[in-house]
């Protein structure tokens, strides 16, 4: 397992100071944490600051919004980087999910503040607020128009919005607990739902309608998330011929993030179980890197890829602190991970 370096949360805001000053530490598994700072000297050439870092650490390449910092004697470097922009004044509390729409013009979030709203992604005016659900909203996101808003919440409901107007145009009813998690169908005809009550539902927008229960799994399902299968995959043959309202399901594989340490893979039109791996925890998120490389993340640390033809054993196990991983998603070549810490 590797060593993780870290520097305090706010080092941006520290280090924007003449003489600021941010706090690091380098913590190997099973070694002591080795503890540092790095403390902002005045500017350099072109407006770049000057930082300098304390014994056991050294400052690399140094710009405006980033920092190199290594830790020589664990054999680790990070590059840090600071926000592009900030935006205080959406939510009072925790930001809990959020999502960007495909044209990058609006966001739409929630909170442990009660509230869900939409606003500019541009500069954070808020545009519209969400209200409807009762209790707590889970998750929100964009359909691919980024005009209509799809929410599910602890009241078990599943609320389709405008983005435009903030009416709600339909609530979808039939989960038996909070939901979790939702995905959309190519180009949202269809939808997806995850619950507490261990069930994964599809749902018809057109009709407000439930399409059929896709898995049923006797614990919570955390996570979902739906991608287009490998040709190579065998996805089952439904039982029964699906239903003309069910748009884009064919050749796509929805996979299931579940509390009892389990990751499972259905074929989305069949409703076949295709694989069911077991991992270290409780599985907190999953996504797609190609039709048939996968991702997924466990409250113990663990983020695994696997190959969706072969499950048994995985490609790889990272592995960089016992903190939750909470999201993943696919960037470039790799993918970016966020952590409890």
């Amino acid at each position: 397992m590797a060593a993780t370096l870290r520097i305090q949360s706010d080092w941006s805001r520290a280090l924007s100071r003449d003489e600021g000053e941010a706090w690091l530490s380098c913590r190997s598994p099973g070694k002591p944490t080795l503890y540092g700072s790095v403390t902002r000297r005045g500017l350099r050439s072109q407006g770049v600051p000057d930082i300098a870092a304390s014994e056991g650490f050294l400052v690399g390449e140094v710009t405006k919004k980033s920092i190199l910092i290594s830790c020589p004697h664990e054999n680790v470097s990070t590059k840090f980087l600071a926000p592009y922009t900030t935006f205080p004044r959406i939510h009072q509390k925790s930001v809990t999910c959020l999502d960007i729409s495909s044209g990058g013009g609006l966001g739409v979030s929630t909170s442990t503040d009660g509230t869900m709203k939409i606003w500019q992604a541009a500069n954070g005016e808020i545009r519209r607020l969400l209200e409807g659900h009762v209790y707590d909203v889970n998750c929100c996101r964009f359909f691919p128009s980024g005009l209509v808003v799809l929410s599910g919440g602890m009241d078990a409901q599943l609320k389709v919005w405008s983005a435009e107007d903030a009416s709600c145009a339909v609530t979808f009813k039939g989960h038996k607990g909070g939901i979790l998690d939702t995905a959309i169908v190519d180009r949202g005809r269809n939808v997806l739902s995850c619950s507490r009550d261990g069930t994964a539902w599809l749902w018809d927008c057109g009709k407000s309608a439930c399409l059929g229960v896709i898995a049923d799994c006797g614990c919570p399902i955390n996570v979902i998330a739906v991608g287009t299968a490998d040709d190579s995959l065998n996805l089952g043959t439904p039982e029964t011929p699906p239903s003309e309202r069910e748009v884009g399901t064919e050749g796509k594989v929805l996979l299931l993030a579940r509390e009892d340490r389990k990751l499972q893979g259905v074929g989305l039109q069949s409703r076949q179980p295709l694989f069911l791996f077991v991992g270290s925890d409780a599985f907190n998120c999953c996504t797609f890197l190609s039709s048939t490389s996968i991702l997924a993340g466990t409250q113990d640390g663990n983020i695994y890829q696997l190959d969706v033809r072969n499950t048994n054993t995985p490609i790889q196990v990272i592995h960089r602190s016992g903190a939750p991983v909470l999201s993943l998603l696919p960037y470039r070549d790799g993918f970016i991970a966020s952590q409890g810490n």
